[in-house]
């Protein structure tokens, strides 16, 4: 079913910059109600009423990838103009400072302060299905169950929550989620919100959760 809203379906870009389910994203954004293009075109991805930077792999892969497409420039450009964007899974990792990987530290986007790096948990990659501790408030997750559980597959992730809070700005809701460790499952942070999970992987909690993400749009 399509989210109709003042001024008709919203329109989102998934940004192809060589990493990502890119083609299951667009499917469950679809099912979720938005009309969607694939695509690296800049001026398409800035002009959407939502872009999705998804991202698999590597933190130093996705950035190149990124960067080739001048993703990272978008992403400030949208989020500077108040223009919501939703990262998911590697594609929420590169919007921290840095990610290290085998000893390597890899500049990231730089939107959120802090690391990503390598859980420390008995067993990697964490892939499965697991549940979240979602912030009271939260949109995101708005009208699921606190026992919702969403599917990961990850080896790294931000294992702490670095950006100070300001009077002048509405706190980020911060989303935990715990293997091993605690870590950032999602944050909704102003026009800037994103996932460790991946919705598009999720089924019809997944559908849920990016349906409420384009009634914001």
């Amino acid at each position: 079913m399509r989210v109709e809203q003042a001024g008709g379906v919203r329109r989102v870009v998934v940004l192809d910059y060589g990493s990502g389910n890119l083609r299951s994203a667009e499917r469950a954004l679809r099912r979720a109600g938005a009309e969607v293009a694939v695509t690296a075109d800049a001026d398409a991805a800035l002009n959407a009423d939502g872009l999705v930077v998804p991202g698999v792999g590597a933190f130093a892969a996705c950035m190149a990838g990124l960067r080739s497409v001048r993703g990272d420039r978008i992403i400030g450009r949208r989020l500077a103009g108040g223009r919501p964007v939703l990262g998911i899974c590697v594609g929420m990792q590169v919007l921290f400072s840095s990610g290290v990987e085998h000893g390597e530290r890899t500049e990231g986007c730089g939107e959120w302060p802090g690391t990503v790096e390598r859980l420390k948990a008995d067993v990697l990659p964490h892939m499965g299905w697991n549940t979240v501790a979602p912030s009271v408030g939260s949109r995101l997750f708005a009208g699921l169950d606190s026992g919702a559980r969403f599917y990961f597959v990850h080896s790294y992730a931000a294992r702490r929550w670095e950006l100070e809070s300001s009077e002048l700005l509405a706190p980020p809701l911060v989303t935990w989620a715990e293997h091993g460790e605690p870590f950032v499952a999602a944050v909704e942070n102003g026009p800037l919100w994103a996932t460790q999970f991946h919705p598009e992987k999720s089924g019809d909690i997944g559908a849920h959760l990016l349906s409420n993400w384009i009634a914001t749009l």
